[in-house]
């Protein structure tokens, strides 16, 4: 029997150690606070045994009860690498610790923090931090959070906040305290004995190692030894080195671990499987079924990130967008890659309003075919919302459906386009109102101003039939788009 089949055998559902993602402004101290966490956790060990940086960390804390607890922290993510992730489908975290320093407050970026944990609908807490300084104010940065609509348990509300000191240690107890508790209310279990399912963290090319990847175990046990498969990379398990560095030859859910041995170096967010899993893969089941337009009954309506040169800018822009769209994120400076990935997370679109798209945005959006609009005139930003509005609306609600054809091929004549069309089911009507859908995205409306069936106008096309079809007024149709003809 192999070890993958070892692995698999039986079931035991046991407790995993939660895993917390730090996030917050970048001068708030989220290193310092992860640091002073590690080594106030480690003080038994060498001075010099916390140098490995494998992208996530591993303590024990022992509660007021006096149990040993574990808790897994991703150190590197921050809130771009957080909401790659979680655009790739991967469930990574299941607690964040949202950083505010007490001397400054919240700030743009802990807004977009705020913004990308709501959209992961990840449970958090708030850890205001720097309360050593003269000028720290832990209710000034309470009173900021309600404000926003993020209230704290002791103005009311149901966040819970911890005042620290990542310098002098004060407060960690109590934050950790309160991670533990929050883990317990989740009840994160794993299993084992369970096929393993495992994520990429972090990966990198080593000159002298080769190919290495940080694998987070999330079900199941990964051991030296087994062949695993970060989606298509595959991995003949050589070794494994917990965030310590010492050398380890099993991994538990929950476990952060350094793996050599992977071919190629694999993506970050990728999942690990003991089979390997591709695109084709992932939507084989997909393609064997019909492909239907994508309904609002399925949709939440239009989400936007908008993103604007100056506040005062931004501001006016928000009033003026339609009551309908819901904004996931607003803020002020260029588009970054961090605001198209939560645009792919939540299904939305992104606004660019007299701010430049930073490269590796575009190169993010344009992989995947995430939608951004660039202007620096407001009706035109304006224009384009009302067109993904329209978009967006069920455009086939209360309406009676004659019948759906495919578009199998293009002619002109005489300068005119004529689609050649094929009716799957029901029938098309001349001068019945026409739907155009592309994939599952609605292309525009018309009329079925002619339609022909070998040289002849006719009135309408039945199911199997072919024929030839004008549009009024003209769409940039294409063969492979259907039509649905409606009254």
């Amino acid at each position: 029997m192999s070890k993958k089949q070892e692995h698999s055998s039986g079931s035991e559902l046991i407790r995993r150690p939660p895993v917390v993602t730090v996030m917050g402004h970048i001068d708030h101290g989220k290193t310092t606070l992860l640091d002073k966490i590690r080594s106030t956790r480690l003080a038994h060990r060498e001075a010099g045994g916390i140098t490995q940086h494998i992208g996530a960390s591993q303590i024990e804390f022992q509660t007021k009860e006096g149990e040993l607890k574990k808790i897994t922290f991703i150190d590197t993510p921050g809130h771009a690498a957080f909401t790659k992730m979680r655009a790739r489908g991967v469930e990574v975290t299941d607690l964040v610790v949202l950083v505010i320093a007490a001397d400054s407050g919240v700030q743009a970026q802990t807004k977009e923090c705020l913004d990308h944990i709501k959209a992961a609908q990840v449970p958090f807490l708030v850890a205001i931090n720097k309360i050593d300084l003269p000028a720290a104010n832990v209710d000034q940065v309470k009173a900021e959070l309600a404000e926003m609509g993020v209230v704290p348990e002791d103005y009311g509300g149901q966040v819970v906040t911890v005042p620290v000191s990542a310098k002098t240690g004060a407060g960690i107890d109590e934050l950790l305290e309160m991670i533990v508790l929050m883990a317990e209310l989740q009840e994160l279990k794993a299993d084992p004995k369970a096929p393993l399912e495992g994520v990429v963290i972090e990966a990198s090319l080593d000159r002298q190692r080769g190919p290495v990847a940080t694998v987070l175990v999330k079900n199941g046990l990964l051991a030296r030894g087994d062949e695993i498969f970060a989606e298509a990379v595959r991995a003949k398990v050589k070794a494994m080195r917990n965030w310590l560095g010492e050398t380890v030859t099993q991994a538990y859910p929950g476990d952060p671990v350094e793996v050599l041995g992977f071919e190629s170096v694999p993506a970050v967010g990728a999942r690990v499987t003991p089979e390997p899993v591709t695109s084709s893969t992932k939507s084989s089941q997909a393609a064997t079924q019909p492909v239907k337009p994508r309904l609002p009954e399925e949709d939440e309506g239009l989400k936007l990130i908008v993103k604007a040169d100056v506040q005062g800018t931004l501001e006016a822009l928000l009033a003026s967008l339609p009551t309908e769209v819901k904004i996931v994120h607003a803020g002020v400076g260029e588009v970054t890659d961090s605001d198209v990935f939560l645009a792919q997370t939540t299904g939305g679109k992104v606004i660019a309003f007299n701010v430049r798209v930073s490269p590796a945005a575009e190169r993010v959006a344009r992989q995947n075919k995430i939608e951004i609009m660039t202007s620096k005139i407001i009706y035109e930003i304006l224009e384009a919302v009302e067109k993904w509005l329209v978009k967006e609306v069920d455009p086939l609600e209360g309406k009676e459906i004659l019948g759906r054809a495919e578009i199998v091929a293009e002619f002109k004549i005489k300068d005119k386009r004529i689609a050649g069309c094929r009716v799957k089911e029901g029938k098309i009507v001349r001068g019945s109102k026409i739907i155009l859908w592309r994939q599952e995205e609605v292309v525009g409306e018309a009329v079925a101003a002619s339609m022909r069936h070998h040289q002849e106008d006719i009135e309408a096309a039945e199911k199997g039939m072919e024929f030839g079809l004008v549009f009024s007024p003209s769409l940039d149709f294409r063969p492979g788009d259907v039509i649905i003809s409606y009254k």
